[in-house]
């Protein structure tokens, strides 16, 4: 009886266990089931456009102001970007006029574009027609501005680190030890974060000593550097008496590198911040003084600014506060022979390769504008 007992007891331990073992299986079967069909949900919402962006939308770009090649490959980032996805844009142009930026706001609120996108300015310029922006449900994107308001994603270059990369490598290139000038403008979001390096540096490399600091920003930027540094070489024409500039802006690096061409003086070297093809064709120059700068890609930060645009249209979520990797370019890693923006990417690691703010369905988009 016992025996029997023991039998019985076996065989209900073995059939509670199976009757588990498929339980547990149909479980996981419906979970990997339930899992597999979110997961083909949220890659199709992802992939899918939205229904906000496949009209095509009207973008407005009130620039503070447009000198230089710099500001001109940006404005074609920009361009590119938004003609990818099948929109237009306006390219309002400020003149460096801080009221007149103000206005150009209102009129392309008034026009009900589907977008705005802001060029430098400051806040106490642009925050009340920001905000009439935002109640109007027109978003806004910000490059190089001091705009601190929720809703508004503002984008950068990283100027700390680009300043910190340019004089860095001036600092090595001394060996701690020398005089320079500075060219610099206040004014502006970039040059006031610069200059805040620039303080810093002097600490971090106590031999280096400034003894001249200038700029003025006009429509013939470069041209007033050339003059402001040949007044300079003036005072200080002996080598050795002035070993480097620093150019916290290319306009100023062109007119410096001019100036101390035109002098012929080869013992005094520029490193300078932003790049554009006619800065490259600048620094490739054989003697040029001109030896590094510290810059992002115009063209992809205006695509970038562009992109996440577009996700606020969308409804996606954007950072208040974004910023770019920006890049060291040295003279000495660019080849003999003229290179442009869109080559450098081979001779410096990750130049031009950014997918800041891209979307899984921009791809989509830009496949069915074409």
């Amino acid at each position: 009886m016992k025996k029997l007992c023991s039998i019985l007891l076996i065989i209900l331990l073995f059939t509670l266990t199976a009757c588990k073992s498929e339980q547990d299986a149909v479980s996981t079967q419906q979970q990997q089931t339930a899992t597999k069909e979110t997961t083909s949900k949220q890659e199709t919402s992802q992939t899918e456009i939205p229904k906000q962006v496949q009209k095509p939308l009207k973008v407005a770009l009130i620039m503070q102001m447009s000198i230089g090649t710099f500001s001109s490959q940006y404005i074609e980032g920009v361009k590119k970007q938004i003609e990818q996805f099948g929109g237009s844009v306006q390219v309002y142009n400020s003149d460096n006029d801080l009221a007149k930026m103000a206005a150009n706001l209102d009129a392309a609120i008034n026009a009900k574009v589907d977008g705005i996108l802001i060029d430098h300015g400051r806040s106490e310029a642009l925050k009340q027609g920001v905000e009439k922006a935002l109640q109007a449900n027109i978003p806004v994107v910000a490059f190089d501005n001091d705009l601190r308001l929720p809703g508004v994603t503002v984008i950068d270059q990283d100027d700390y680190s680009l300043a910190w990369k340019s004089l860095k490598t001036l600092a090595e290139d001394l060996n701690g030890k020398g005089n320079i000038a500075v060219v610099w403008v206040g004014g502006f979001a970039p040059m006031e974060h610069r200059s805040v390096i620039i303080d810093a540096f002097y600490k971090r490399y106590p031999n280096i000593k400034e003894v001249a600091r200038f700029g003025t920003a006009s429509n013939n930027t470069a041209l007033d550097t050339q003059a402001q540094v040949e007044a300079l070489l003036k005072k200080y024409p002996k080598k050795g008496e002035l070993n480097a500039i620093f150019a916290a802006w290319d306009e100023f690096a062109k007119g410096a590198v001019k100036a101390l061409e035109q002098a012929g003086r080869t013992d005094i070297k520029v490193y300078g911040i932003d790049l554009s093809n006619e800065d490259l064709q600048l620094m490739q120059k054989s003697n040029s003084p001109w030896v590094a700068t510290a810059a992002t890609d115009p063209a992809e930060v205006g695509k970038v600014q562009v992109r996440f645009l577009y996700q606020k249209i969308a409804r996606e979520h954007t950072p208040d506060i974004y910023s770019l990797e920006p890049h060291l370019v040295k003279k000495s890693n660019l080849p003999t022979e003229n290179v442009a923006m869109e080559q450098l990417s081979k001779y410096i690691n990750g130049w031009g390769n950014s997918k800041d703010a891209y979307s899984p369905w921009m791809n989509k988009l830009e496949k069915e504008k074409k």
